[in-house]
């Protein structure tokens, strides 16, 4: 591990110079491999993370072995933000969905500086509610719309998060992503190659035209958007 002077990691950066010292003796730069797991369900969230790049995922794990995507987290927030508020039980499992860095903190001395600072505190309020509010578009969206739709969203919000138009998205990590059955993302995903707009091979990624995704991905892709630019665009 290597101390950080200013991370690229769009929280840490949006903080101001005040705020910002008050994490920067603690924050430590990591690598976030593939399928690495953060912390499971039922676990205590020990550490907040700070992608600089890659992706991490929230997935929900049912009792028949169903492993379900409820929201990511990228280059542009954290890992633990509501956590350092009270209750650092994970609801959820973190895993690394695209592998990168991150900058990474014990969560006690996140929540000791936010609670020095009302700006910070209201920062990571901000973080957490749009969390919150891409889970709730997950659901609805998995819920209504089609696969087609539902997998255009989400690679095109895996690019806005990892910035990178080549991904390693196996079949299954696809399927957890949309809620879909394997065999029905292979046929979307063949759909969507025919179209030009991604090239998929092997588990390889390369999304080729954003254009033509957006206009395939249904609502919930600039909804939740709108949400973040509403929340974290405030300080």
């Amino acid at each position: 591990m290597e101390t950080m002077v200013r991370p690229s990691n769009g929280f840490l950066s949006a903080l101001s110079a005040d705020d910002f010292e008050l994490l920067r003796p603690y924050l430590r730069t990591i690598e976030l491999p593939h399928e690495a797991v953060l912390v499971e369900a039922g676990e205590t969230l020990k550490r907040a993370y700070f992608p600089h790049r890659g992706v991490i995922s929230l997935v929900v794990k049912l009792a028949k072995g169903e492993h379900v995507q409820v929201a990511m987290i990228g280059r542009d927030s954290v890992l633990g933000a509501l956590s350092t508020m009270g209750d650092a039980y994970a609801l959820n499992t973190a895993i690394v969905l695209v592998p990168g860095t991150a900058s990474v903190m014990d969560l006690d001395r996140l929540r000791a500086a936010a609670d020095q600072s009302g700006t910070l505190r209201t920062f990571l309020t901000r973080h957490g509610l749009a969390v919150y509010a891409q889970v709730q578009q997950t659901a609805g969206c998995n819920a209504a719309h089609p696969v087609e739709s539902r997998l255009s969203r989400c690679l095109l919000h895996t690019h806005d998060l990892s910035g990178d138009y080549r991904l390693l998205l196996t079949q299954e990590a696809m399927a957890q992503m949309i809620g879909a059955r394997r065999n029905s993302v292979s046929l979307v995903a063949n759909t969507l190659q025919h179209a030009n707009f991604i090239h998929y091979s092997r588990g390889h990624i390369q999304i080729l035209n954003l254009d033509g995704l957006r206009q395939t991905a249904c609502e919930c892709y600039s909804t939740v958007k709108t949400q973040y630019d509403r929340l974290l665009g405030q300080r």
